[in-house]
């Protein structure tokens, strides 16, 4: 995907704009990286101490992003999947960019074209900027507090600004939860099935796709668990500037709590009540 620009150019004392015009440049050179090693014959896939795949793309694309940081942003911190934690100096130790290289690289190593680049930027530990960029979708979304959240398909000729839905009732909503057995490991798949019995619809979209689809108003209810703050920080600038909530699974704020929920934000008590440990 390319020419995926933020909606205006960044004035020069506009920060956010100007970190956020940098994470979409950033997700250019990913996916120059990621999408012709999509479905390639000789793509090299090996499994990580925690026993989860690892391609060779992942790690180019996670370089490719250090590489542009280190040129653009060289006092800022780094947390990436693939390559641990770089402390911020001066300035910058209070910014922490934050990488998921190829969210869904399952997929990815499978030929399943539901994965995507996760770019996000924390201030004081809070997500300010994020981009999800998803090359084999044709689709890219960013956000920034203050700016808006935004997308772009392949087709489109301009970028449209993103708003969640209005949907106020549970049995109206449609909840994607990623599967079965994260919320078995986690002991509540009692609450889920009795949530999947409440909603309109629920399904297992998966990865990052959730919860942008939550930002386009497509579905309304996102959760996961035994997720990392790289699966989470880009997503929620994305979905809060669209006007949703996003939180762990207890209700916690930030990306650092081990799992997620995203909403339309009307939904969000109400789904958190039914989901809370019991």
């Amino acid at each position: 995907m390319t020419d995926t620009t933020a909606p205006h150019d960044p004035a020069p004392n506009d920060t956010a704009a100007d970190d956020l015009a940098l994470a979409l440049r950033l997700a250019d050179a990913a996916d120059a990286i990621s999408l012709p090693r999509f479905r390639s014959l000789d793509l090299v896939v090996s499994t990580k101490p925690d026993r989860t795949p690892v391609t060779d793309a992942d790690q180019a694309v996670e370089k490719a992003i250090r590489d542009g940081l280190a040129a653009s942003r060289a006092d800022d911190g780094i947390l990436g999947e693939e390559y641990g934690t770089h402390e911020g100096h001066g300035a910058g130790a209070h910014r922490q960019w934050i990488i998921d290289p190829i969210d869904g690289t399952a997929n990815f190593l499978r030929g399943v074209p539901i994965w995507g680049t996760l770019i996000g930027l924390a201030i004081d530990g809070v997500p300010a900027v994020g981009v999800v960029s998803a090359p084999a979708l044709g689709r890219r979304w960013w956000g920034a507090r203050g700016q808006g959240a935004w997308a772009r398909d392949a087709a489109d000729a301009e970028p449209r600004r993103l708003q969640v839905s209005g949907v106020s009732e549970l049995a109206d909503a449609r909840l994607s939860y990623n599967s079965l057995r994260g919320w078995d490991d986690e002991g509540r798949l009692d609450q889920l099935l009795d949530l999947t019995r409440t909603v309109w619809r629920a399904s297992a979209i998966g990865d990052m796709w959730s919860y942008m689809l939550v930002a386009e108003g497509a579905i309304d209810i996102a959760g996961e668990f035994d997720l990392q703050p790289y699966d989470m920080a880009a997503l929620q600038p994305i979905v809060e500037e669209a006007g949703g909530r996003f939180t762990s699974l207890d209700g916690e704020t930030g990306p650092w709590h081990g799992s997620a929920l995203a909403t339309n934000g009307v939904l969000h008590d109400d789904v958190l009540a039914r989901v809370r440990s019991r």
